[in-house]
């Protein structure tokens, strides 16, 4: 189970997202210093996926904490473009959003929401 590719294609499919952020929702890769040509989605695991939830000493989910930045030079754009993140890290997986920062900096807002959920292993159905 690839998380990053599965947050990649549920961001793309929303219309409002890929509109605004086509050709630029990346893994772990940050836009260079002044290219804001337009908002960059940055999607970028914290920690290791880890085992969760136990029943008959075999662990059925995993657990992933991540960070998705929204970067762009338009303050309000980058609010609307994280919280339909957001939305879609909810409805898609039932990630909750945990913390994370908001800097400005030379013209440039930067939003950056953690997010922390657990899935189904793949394999679950035969186990």
């Amino acid at each position: 189970m690839d998380i990053l590719d599965m947050i990649y294609n549920a961001l793309i499919a929303d219309d409002y997202i890929n509109t605004q952020a086509s050709g630029r929702i990346k893994f772990y890769q940050y836009p260079e210093t002044g290219d804001m040509t337009g908002p960059y989605i940055v999607i970028d695991p914290i920690d290791s996926p880890t085992p969760a939830n136990f029943a008959d000493d075999t662990w059925i989910k995993i657990d992933y904490f991540l960070q998705i930045d929204v970067w762009s030079n338009d303050r309000k754009l980058s609010e609307q473009l994280a919280d339909k993140v957001r939305d879609v890290m909810w409805h898609q997986f039932g990630f909750k959003q945990t913390s994370g920062p908001k800097e400005y900096d030379n013209g440039v807002f930067r939003d950056a929401r953690r997010y922390r959920g657990s899935l189904y292993r793949e394999d679950f159905i035969n186990l």
